[in-house]
């Protein structure tokens, strides 16, 4: 039989995102207002907590939710805490403002290193303001470990080894890979748990460990804006163009009518 894996630390990537059901732009500036929009967990993120609880719960480890962010993002950490996690740290450093993908893996990855490293770390598959899926295999390569997105399902851990469902188009991939590794997750992986009332007391009385620029000796040259080789333009809102026309009727029938319409229009 596998020996478990003991006392194992995972490390949880946390981002605060702005309610998307809420997001509204500001018709001048073309930005994001913020102002009076709830600031959330990113919802991938929250599935990566969840199964960052359950194997930690399985394997006796612990789990640490971090997140880089303004003052204000300590309230998803705490948030963290009620749902299972067992230590909060923010990075947050007036530095770190503008950074893209690239400066934000540098950053998250001198943090985790600067807290004595993780067996385990999990991200969500991706932000919902940014969706650009970057962040978890940047962070991977930034740490030097393996890493496997798009995970479904983890089917065990023992032996330093992890095995895992990854998602695919036609179906999944059974992988193996030794720990330390990163893994980001899909939201089918698992339901998150709903906040415990021992969560929330604990919550109330945790100290978050918040971390500068200098605490986790960031390369100036690879931070924040200086440090990002992209950088966001303009955000706005597509305009609608055209007419839209609805076909109905049965498929032979939707189809006849479309092949008249894309006549007319060649």
């Amino acid at each position: 039989m596998m020996k478990e894996l003991k006392a194992m630390k995972i490390v949880v990537c946390l981002k605060q995102v702005p309610d998307a059901r809420d997001v509204r732009l500001d018709p001048i500036t073309s930005t994001l207002i913020r102002e009076g929009v709830m600031a959330i967990i990113n919802p991938y993120d929250r599935h990566a907590l969840e199964e960052g609880v359950r194997l930690a719960k399985d394997n006796g480890g612990t789990v640490t939710a971090l997140s880089m962010g303004p003052p204000q993002a300590a309230e998803i950490l705490r948030e963290a805490v009620t749902c299972g996690a067992d230590e909060a740290v923010l990075v947050s450093d007036r530095a770190f403002a503008g950074a893209d993908t690239w400066a934000t893996t540098h950053t998250l990855a001198q943090a985790i290193k600067t807290i004595g490293g993780a067996d385990l770390v999990l991200c969500g598959k991706q932000a919902i303001d940014g969706d650009t899926a970057q962040v978890g295999p940047g962070l991977a390569e930034r740490l030097g470990i393996p890493y496997v997105t798009c995970v479904k399902k983890v089917l065990a851990c023992a032996d330093g080894v992890i095995r895992l469902q990854r998602m695919m188009d036609d179906g999944y991939d059974t992988l193996e890979l030794r720990l330390p590794a990163l893994l980001t997750v899909v939201k089918e992986i698992n339901k998150p748990r709903l906040p415990s009332l021992k969560g929330k007391m604990k919550a109330r009385k945790i100290k978050i460990k918040t971390l500068s620029a200098a605490d986790i000796d960031a390369d100036p040259q690879q931070i924040g804006l200086k440090g990002s080789p992209t950088q966001v333009v303009r955000v706005f809102s597509p305009r609608a163009r055209g007419e839209r026309t609805l076909i109905s009727g049965t498929v032979d029938q939707q189809v006849e009518q479309l092949a008249v319409k894309l006549t007319k229009i060649l």
